[in-house]
């Protein structure tokens, strides 16, 4: 089992900065693949962006490209989200999620993950 809790949400304006982390614990000891979804009222939980265990391989959706940055520090246990030029159309819950894996594979599909945070609420207003 692997507990995943996020942590850095809050209020910011837009064009604003924010930046996201995961911690994990249990058992961490396996190699993970993890990723960032984010999830507004009445719609799916959408992919954000991924990186696979070793921390080179990322994915982004086309509307963080540019703007997001995922890191990980595997010392740590902490995966992290870099949210830059923020738009209120980022306003969402964001989740982290983690998925066992035999290679360094990022994955974009919620489906694919294990286990997931509680999430950590994001709203860029004025």
């Amino acid at each position: 089992q692997v507990q995943l809790v996020e942590s850095g949400g809050g209020l910011v304006q837009p064009g604003g900065s924010l930046r996201l982390s995961c911690a994990a614990s249990g058992n961490t000891a396996s190699n993970y693949a993890m990723g960032w979804f984010r999830q507004i009222p009445a719609k799916e939980r959408e992919f954000v962006a991924a990186i696979g265990w070793n921390g080179l391989n990322t994915k982004y959706s086309e509307s963080a490209k540019g703007r997001f940055t995922i890191s990980r520090d595997n010392a740590q246990n902490t995966m992290y989200l870099q949210m830059t030029s923020l738009k209120p159309e980022d306003t969402a819950d964001y989740y982290c999620a983690s998925k066992r894996t035999d290679g360094p594979y990022y994955y974009t599909d919620a489906a694919s993950y294990d286990y997931w945070g509680q999430g950590t609420q994001v709203t860029v207003s004025s």
